[in-house]
């Protein structure tokens, strides 16, 4: 199992309200494939810098850290991407954690 960190940018036009569904479908779509996650950092509605399609000029970012079987990714990120709730899908390979020390001790 590794440790993946996934980006995924949600199409919120006229669904605001809809954004913990969609949310719940990709945790839901990550445990379903054998995958363990960590936290779940939803950001804010972002305008993109460069408007690819003038239908969607922003999107709900949410950032994902969860760990799979590496050989499960692909199917992964193809099924969550063909979703029409999720506008884009980055998923990287993250840093493991690194106990602190505490130095008074």
């Amino acid at each position: 199992m590794k440790r993946y960190e996934g980006l995924f940018i949600l199409d919120t036009a006229g669904k605001e309200e809809g954004i913990n569904d969609v949310v719940n479908k990709i945790t839901e779509e990550i445990t379903t494939a054998g995958g363990k996650i960590e936290t779940i950092q939803k950001m804010d509605k972002k305008a993109f810098a460069r408007i690819s399609n003038r239908k969607v000029p922003a999107g709900f970012y949410v950032n994902i850290i969860f760990t799979a079987a590496p050989g499960n990714l692909a199917a992964l990120s193809t099924k969550i991407s063909l979703s029409p709730d999720v506008y884009r899908v980055m998923i990287n390979h993250a840093p493991a954690v690194i106990a602190k020390v505490d130095a008074a001790a």
